[in-house]
This record gives structure tokens, C-alpha cells and sequence, in this order.
């Protein structure tokens, strides 16, 4: 059983293409730019077989074409790296491309065997060092990167995302680190910098817990522009 937050059945910003888009339960980071606080508790959720989500993002295939496919994300879908695997591989029997979206926090046995099952990794590079991750995230940056190189010795396709936060990581110095971290790495072909949005502070409110980021502003297209200019 795979624990899932919701489902959306035509999303097309969570990897290539139209994707039928699986959001798992359940994360152990806590990140204060998240815009999901409520697929944090890995005890929620709705349980259901990777045999009957299989079933339900097969019947979207037709719109799927070339590029899309079935996406995961969260959450960390990774933390439900054992029934994933079992989804994935059901969708590559049926030639239906294969994605995670992950924070890259998660390595073990049941995970390698979910990459070894997936076309493209969706990675979250949410800082380029050490002191804003623990700060920030919850985690060291260190695992992150060891994940990276796996997808790399692996030549897995790869995106890098971040987050773009005002005061946080907007700066020249975080884009050049970043830059480094693509360049370095050949299964990177692609890096999308998202702005950071408080649509999210409603979902804060009716759990009842503070959004850290509640008084930082939003980024602006220009600053957004501007920095994609620098990688």
C-alpha cells in the first residue's frame, strides 16, 4: 500500500509533458518554504495498491504522448521507496515514462531499486551550502549531493530545481554554486528556478502551526530572469 496525500490527473509542472501527478504522504524534512505542510504526517493519507494508481494513470495515457508520463512527489516520495518500486515498474512494463520528484535526503536499497525504474529525476537543490540547509531544511546538504552523484554515475536524466527565496538564496553567489553543481554533474540537462509563493500560508493556518516565511517577499519575474541569465 502506498499512503497518498491526492492525485492530479493532467499536471504540467511536474516534469515533461502532460503527467498524471501521485502525491505520497509523508516527510521528514521541514523545510520553511514548504508549501505542503499537511503531506508532512506519514500516518495520513488515503492507502492505496500501486496495482489500482497503476490502473488510474494508465487510463490518462493516451494524453501522455512522447514526453509525459506518471510523476511522484510529496511529500518525500522516496520515504515509500518499496511500494513505489512497484508502481514504477508496473509503468514501464506499460512503456509509460517514469518520474520522481525528490528532495534527494533518502538513499538506501529500496530507493536505488526506484531510480533503476525511473527516467528522470526532479531534484531539489534547495541551497548550495551546508548552514542553510541544517537551518532551512533540516538536513545536511551532504546527502543531497551524494544523491546527485549517484543519479550521475548512473546517468540518470536530471533536473535541478530550487526555489528562489528572497534574503534566503537570490543571490550571485548561490547561482554560481549552483552553476558549479550542474556543471559538474552530466545527467543535469536542465535547471528550473521557482519562485517562492505564500498561496500556501492558508493550509499553515488551518493547521494551526506558523509559516516561517510569512514576511518574506516574493521575487519578481525581472529578479527571477536576471538570475537565470547568471547560470
Amino acid at each position: 500500500m502506498l499512503r497518498v496525500h491526492s492525485l492530479q490527473s493532467l499536471g504540467t509542472v511536474d516534469g515533461p509533458g502532460v503527467r498524471f501527478v501521485v502525491f505520497l504522504q509523508g516527510c521528514h524534512l521541514r523545510c520553511k518554504c514548504c508549501h505542503n505542510p499537511d503531506t508532512w504526517d506519514r500516518d495520513t493519507g488515503k492507502e492505496i495498491t500501486p496495482d489500482e494508481l497503476f490502473k488510474k494513470a494508465k487510463r490518462y495515457k493516451e494524453y501522455f504522448g512522447t514526453d509525459g508520463g506518471i510523476t511522484l512527489s510529496g511529500g518525500e516520495p522516496l520515504l515509500q521507496a518499496k511500494e513505489a518500486y512497484k508502481l514504477l515498474m508496473l509503468c514501464k512494463q506499460d512503456s509509460i515514462n517514469t518520474c520522481i520528484d525528490t528532495s534527494g535526503a533518502v538513499m538506501n536499497a529500496d530507493v536505488r531499486k526506484v531510480l533503476s525504474v525511473t527516467d528522470r529525476v526532479l531534484l531539489d537543490i534547495k541551497y548550495t551550502n551546508d548552514y542553510d540547509y541544517r537551518r532551512n531544511v533540516g538536513c545536511s546538504i551532504n546527502p543531497v549531493i551524494d544523491f546527485l552523484d549517484y543519479l550521475d554515475s548512473n546517468s540518470i536524466p536530471t533536473t535541478l530545481r530550487q526555489v528562489i527565496i528572497p534574503g534566503l538564496n537570490n543571490d550571485k553567489e548561490n547561482i554560481k554554486k549552483l552553476k558549479t553543481i550542474r556543471d559538474s554533474h552530466k545527467c543535469v540537462d536542465s535547471v528550473e528556478l521557482l519562485p517562492f509563493r505564500k498561496i500556501c500560508e492558508t493550509k499553515y493556518q488551518e493547521l494551526k502551526i506558523i509559516f516561517p516565511l510569512s514576511d518574506t517577499p516574493e521575487p519578481t519575474v525581472e529578479e527571477i530572469n536576471n538570475l537565470y541569465k547568471l547560470l
